[in-house]
């Protein structure tokens, strides 16, 4: 069906440039708001209505007569109708529909991607510190991560996944003394342990029951191997740098096992103290002193980031020396530029809100010739786990917060998937665990893998080859229910690209919940297996398409396609 589609844009583009020359560049369908008026539609008589100086429904009945004189919509169009002040409503023949069939029988996992572009890409997300486990809001960045991941590859970039995370610092210090104490054999409740709310050690002191795990193996000189370390622990209890250490190694292992149960994986790890100790940090530095983008103020280095339309001018450099948090993000931003990618997206929290007009501020100073707006950033909202009708808080094992496992464990890695994909990502979200274990149709990951397994049983009572349904006559599918299902299918290619063009993975789960709704009232509607050969493989090819369009779709969210339920 992308030919038929390709053919009458080009025919409307004829139309519109005879009509006003190079109008045609903004030929373009969209999909009328009431199924009943049409299949596709376009406004192109009321975009020209003020230049041509007509009135826009005389102007769409000229853009009408147009398009039907020319062979392509004589092929392929059934009705060309005009409503409104001026829409142009097109309903299409059901051959025009059904050839749709052909190519997802044909091309299988390969329907709706696009040919590579020889564009790189990178996304970095989740990029925890290495603190404690995974919790729903880092689970809702994987997932997002992920799916875009997935979806630039369906458009042909080549995608490259990047987790960044603090293996130094104020944060690192406490959960290196927080182990310590844990080790020494004190626990959350003694009198020595740090409860002073003015002190803020004392008040970021973790105190979940993971602690203690740590703080076991590490006596136990216990070895732990992750993704990017391994190390094995001296046991030594005086020794705060060697917990420190095995710590970080710990919880990054954590983390790992936390992503490979949600399926997700990495092709780099970047240190933030690496960015010290090769000396990127100074280079930027210096980079942006040279450039004339510095002063000094107060005893502190300043950056003129109101040059780049921030609200006011930022510290660099504090009083005693050290750098602020926007700096190092910069010197890393600055390496993902040299490395050689000029997409990047950043899947970060709302409250990292503030830092984005820091880091491109400090990136156009650096006088490097990066692009305005580099990178490009993903924002979300935390999440909200409700069990049993009552808000879940805390975790035995974080100490204060759902982790990502929990939620795992308490239902699957296909519902946490989907359900953290099924709102935009900057919309407050509540996720209902039992909604999300729930065997019925309001349960929407349910709904979708069970519309597929739906079709895999009658595929299987058929018992033929799939792949001979690619060459099968489809002419018998003329039903409403049928001609429906067909032009959902066709809509897949356009809803991927529209889909990563806007970073909104949240569309194709939208995409999916309508497929298979239209998929249940297909099955309603018409029997598949009849004694009518010619009908029954016409029907065969219908569902099987729709089952593969489906499997594509999971697949770009990370969700399986279960053949039984």
């Amino acid at each position: 069906m992308l030919t038929v589609k390709t053919e009458l844009l080009e025919a409307l583009r004829q139309a519109l440039d005879h009509l006003l020359p190079g109008a045609g560049e903004k030929a373009a369908f969209e999909s009328p708001k009431v199924a009943a008026h049409g299949d596709w539609a376009t406004t192109a008589a009321m975009q020209l209505a003020k230049p041509l100086k007509q009135n826009p429904r005389q102007l769409a009945e000229k853009i009408r007569a147009l398009l039907l004189a020319h062979p392509a919509f004589q092929t392929w169009v059934d009705a060309v109708d005009i409503a409104g002040p001026g829409f142009i409503n097109i309903i299409l023949k059901a051959n025009a529909k059904q050839q749709v069939l052909h190519s997802v029988l044909t091309q299988t996992s390969a329907y709706g991607t696009q040919a590579t572009n020889g564009q790189r890409i990178l996304v970095e997300f989740v990029s925890a510190n290495p603190t404690g486990p995974l919790h729903v809001g880092h689970g809702r960045q994987a997932a997002l991560g992920d799916a875009l991941c997935n979806l630039f590859a369906t458009q042909g970039w080549q995608v490259y996944r990047e987790f960044y995370y603090n293996d130094a610092g104020v944060q690192i210090a406490t959960l290196a003394n927080s182990t310590q104490m844990r080790a020494q054999g004190f626990q959350p409740g003694d009198d020595c342990w740090p409860t002073d709310p003015d002190n803020p050690l004392s008040k970021n002191f973790y105190n979940g029951d993971y602690i203690a795990d740590i703080a076991a193996d590490f006596l136990a000189q216990k070895t732990v191997k992750s993704d990017d370390r391994e190390l094995t622990a001296s046991g030594d209890v005086n020794d705060l740098d060697a917990i420190r250490q095995f710590a970080v190694a710990y919880l990054r292992r954590e983390q790992d096992l936390d992503l490979q149960a949600f399926a997700v994986k990495f092709d780099h790890y970047y240190l933030e103290s690496s960015l010290y100790t090769t000396g990127k940090v100074a280079q930027t530095v210096q980079r942006l002193q040279n450039a004339g983008m510095t002063y000094e103020k107060d005893g502190a280095l300043w950056l003129k980031t109101t040059d780049f339309g921030d609200d006011k001018d930022r510290v660099m450099r504090k009083q005693d020396g050290s750098f602020t948090y926007f700096v190092p993000d910069v010197a890393y931003h600055i390496t993902k530029w040299e490395r050689g990618f000029h997409k990047v997206i950043n899947i970060q929290g709302t409250d990292h809100y503030g830092t984005i007009a820091r880091v491109r501020a400090g990136l156009q100073a650096a006088n490097m010739g990066i692009a305005p707006g580099f990178p490009d950033y993903v924002l979300h909202t935390m999440v909200r786990v409700v069990r049993g009708g009552q808000e879940v808080k805390i975790s035995k094992r974080a100490g204060s917060y759902v982790t990502l496992r929990d939620l795992i464990e308490w239902t699957s890695t296909d519902a946490v998937r989907f359900f953290l994909l099924s709102r935009k990502q900057d919309t407050p979200y509540t996720f209902d665990v039992d909604l999300a274990v729930a065997r019925n149709n309001d349960n929407p990951v349910y709904y979708v893998q069970y519309a597929h397994a739906r079709i895999c049983s009658v595929l299987a009572s058929w018992g033929g080859e799939i792949a001979t349904l690619a060459h099968v006559d489809v002419s018998p599918l003329q039903s409403a229910a049928a001609l429906a299902l067909m032009l959902v299918l066709a809509k897949y290619p356009d809803r991927l690209t529209s889909a990563a063009a806007n970073f909104a993975p949240h569309d194709v789960t939208f995409y999916l919940r309508e497929l298979a709704a239209c998929y249940h009232s297909y099955y309603d509607a018409e029997r598949i297996l009849v004694d009518d050969e010619t009908v029954k493989l016409a029907r065969l090819a219908l569902v099987a398409a729709t089952a593969q369009v489906l499997h594509n779709g999971l697949a770009v969210l990370g969700v399986s396609a279960p053949k039984k339920m």
